[in-house]
């Protein structure tokens, strides 16, 4: 065969050809072998950088897991009580002494001199009746007076001259005990006259209505030409009411709970909703000293000195009661655990340890309760604390924040 025929054929035709072609060949043997090194260093890394990074991974997997798994909890110290809490009672206030004004005697007014929100003097004018029929009754009287002591005058002679002829055993005893019991009766028609005098000039000395003490002008009326009725009766209306204002007082209604620690003497603290944070300082002047069947509650008297008026008898006022001193401890409703072994409240020590005490609570405060026993006052409790929490769990306190300021 020929030499073409052999390099067609891909045969080397001589030693030349030959080397070239084997050359070759190891050249790309030489390149395929860097070719598969190059490809399995790139796996080795590939897979060292996947192991590296699922280790990684694992290692953040690990610690999210342990920081999910830290409780995290906030602490606070037991307060110590002190003071009980304040008993909050209702109240109306009222003047220290209040009167609605009457008139007794009956007519028409003439004038009156005091008008609504004016002070008044004990002994002051307020208004004035024109009494005409009084005036007459009072005329009638003092005739019928007149004519009395005109008989008596003449029955007490008459007796007297009775009594000389008796002496002269001139008349019979008979005669003279008759003109002695005239001259009585003259003598006790007289007294009836001049009682019946003085009761009408009672009477008509009504015709000037005065106050009776000195105090506030709260209520008036009556005008000139009004008809007055005597009496305080159902359908009769007063013509004044007056009111002391420079001490009030006011009357609560103490639950029996509370009412063995209410005390005549004991201070207390008077507001009103439309001055809040301003106090009123008052006492206790009296109680009941007994419970009502009724609405099981105590009354009690609160005196309050008023003397610049800064309370308006009629207002709704609140009345607090100052609360006994005890020596509980409180702590907030949510640190309580209730377990079915009793209540339980979560005490973190220095190594961030839990620790399970039982507690024997007192009263029922709303957002706190007392504790009498089962804790100290340098414990820190755990505030709402998980159910799961069991004795010698380790919980991270975390600290309070920093209150705001503006």
């Amino acid at each position: 065969m020929s030499t073409d025929h052999h390099s067609k054929l891909a045969i080397h035709g001589g030693l030349a050809d030959g080397r070239s072609v084997f050359a070759r060949r190891s050249s790309v043997r030489r390149a395929a072998r860097r070719g598969a090194l190059v490809l399995a260093c790139a796996l080795l890394l590939a897979g060292a950088a996947v192991l590296l990074a699922r280790s990684l991974r694992a290692g953040d997997l690990q610690a999210a897991t342990r920081e999910q798994a830290r409780v995290f909890v906030n602490v606070v110290h037991p307060r110590q009580a002190g003071a009980g809490e304040p008993l909050d009672l209702p109240g109306t206030l009222r003047g220290y002494t209040e009167s609605p004004i009457y008139a007794r005697a009956s007519g028409y007014v003439q004038r009156w001199t005091a008008d609504l929100g004016q002070r008044v003097r004990k002994g002051e004018v307020l208004a004035e009746l024109s009494t005409p029929e009084i005036d007459q009754q009072l005329s009638q009287a003092r005739a019928a007076a007149d004519q009395a002591q005109a008989g008596f005058e003449l029955a007490r002679s008459s007796a007297q001259r009775w009594e000389g002829l008796r002496a002269q055993e001139a008349v019979s005893q008979q005669d003279l005990d008759e003109h002695r019991s005239a001259m009585e009766q003259a003598r006790a028609n007289l007294a009836a006259a001049q009682a019946n005098v003085r009761r009408l000039e009672d009477l008509e000395s009504f015709k000037r209505i005065v106050a009776p003490f000195d105090g506030l002008i709260t209520r008036r009326t009556i005008d000139v030409g009004d008809l007055i009725d005597a009496g305080a009766l159902a359908a009769a209306t007063p013509l004044f009411t007056i009111v002391r204002t420079d001490r009030l007082r006011v009357y609560v209604y103490v639950p029996q709970a509370d009412a063995i620690r209410v005390r005549p003497g004991m201070p207390v603290s008077v507001s009103t909703p439309e001055q809040p944070g301003q106090h009123s300082q008052g006492s206790v002047v009296r109680t009941a000293g007994a419970i009502d069947p009724g609405t099981r509650t105590m009354q009690v008297e609160v005196e309050i000195p008023n003397g610049q008026s800064q309370l308006l008898p009629g207002a709704y006022v609140k009345v607090s009661v100052p609360g006994p001193d005890t020596s509980a401890l409180r702590i907030p409703v949510n640190s309580l655990l209730f377990r079915a072994e009793g209540l339980r409240v979560a005490v973190v020590d220095a190594s961030g340890r839990i620790s399970l005490h039982p507690v024997k609570l007192g009263r029922d405060l709303g957002d706190t309760v007392e504790v009498v026993d089962g804790i100290s006052k340098q414990d820190l409790l755990a505030l709402n604390p998980p159910d799961s929490l069991a004795d010698g769990d380790a919980v991270t306190v975390v600290a309070a924040p920093e209150p705001k300021t503006r």
